[in-house]
């Protein structure tokens, strides 16, 4: 496959804690889609070359709405990444998802309205989606969780709203008749952009509470229970850096395999007729095409 460059997509918690991965090249970084939330940091983890980007930016600014998901992807993309872990707060929608645990889910409700879902505005593209998250990356995490301190479950539906506010109990409630298994802001567009930027994409979420679905204890007043919230992300942050931390070399393994689909996903995809399409296009988009435009 060659080269692999995996890409660390931080949420909340984890985007403060990126420089626990290691420190290296901070590079601002330029797209057609305006600029990522934040400059990207190039560095190495036990050899193999890593990209940290902080999804909310600095000082966590960006709500879920307003973060950059295309300037994101396309900057990882253009840096060199090839293979990206992302991390994120969830709610639980299942008892057994406890806060503290960690879930690697591997199917996707899109809820959201407000936010770009596509690179190609001026053409058509339309990528296979039916697993939204990478399968060959979701299994280099699930080996990488064995011995972890927490519990890593595997699989689970991750549905993601628009926000910022969270659900309601009659959401809540819905989600979970669905099948919902998580409910979080920042899956998407994310996933679906990693693949139109043939990026394998796997994410790891971090449960903090169960929503409200769930009542809290009556005599927990709503401070306590916005500590107890953020003790859960601290912890669960730690867990997650610890479980990238263990999947970077599974992942820089994958150079010596056949290359995933993921890795092709725009080989059918264009369904424009390519002569048609503008030369400005076409080189604005170069990183993303340039292979078969």
């Amino acid at each position: 496959m060659g080269r692999v460059m995996v890409g660390v997509l931080g949420g909340t918690g984890l985007g403060e804690a990126l420089g626990g991965l290691g420190a290296g090249e901070v590079r601002t970084v330029e797209t057609p889609f305006g600029a990522p939330s934040g400059p990207v940091t190039l560095t190495e983890v036990g050899g193999v070359p890593v990209a940290l980007l902080s999804r909310h930016g600095e000082g966590h600014l960006l709500h879920p709405s307003r973060v950059p998901y295309r300037a994101n992807i396309y900057a990882l993309k253009s840096v060199g990444v090839t293979h990206v872990v992302a991390s994120g707060a969830v709610g639980s929608l299942r008892e057994e998802l406890q806060p503290r645990h960690l879930v690697v889910p591997d199917q996707v409700i899109d809820r959201t309205f407000r936010r770009a879902g596509t690179f190609f505005d001026d053409f058509a593209v339309h990528v296979e989606f039916a697993s939204p998250f990478c399968g060959t990356l979701r299994n280099v995490l699930a080996r990488a969780g064995t011995g972890l301190p927490t519990r890593v479950h595997q699989g689970g539906t991750y549905i993601c709203m628009e926000g910022p506010q969270f659900s309601t109990r009659a959401e809540s409630e819905l989600h979970r008749s669905w099948g919902g298994a998580l409910i979080g802001m920042t899956a998407m567009p994310e996933a679906k952009l990693a693949r139109e930027a043939e990026l394998c994409y796997a994410l790891v979420t971090l449960p903090t509470d169960y929503d409200c679905w769930r009542p809290h204890p009556s005599h927990v007043d709503q401070q306590k229970l916005i500590e107890e919230i953020l003790g859960n992300v601290k912890a669960a942050t730690q867990y997650a850096l610890e479980l990238i931390r263990r999947a970077i070399p599974g992942v820089a393994q994958l150079a010596d395999k056949p290359p995933c689909t993921c890795q092709s996903a725009l080989a059918l995809g264009i369904w424009s007729d390519k002569a048609r399409i503008p030369a400005d296009v076409r080189e604005r988009l170069k990183v993303l095409t340039g292979k078969y435009l």
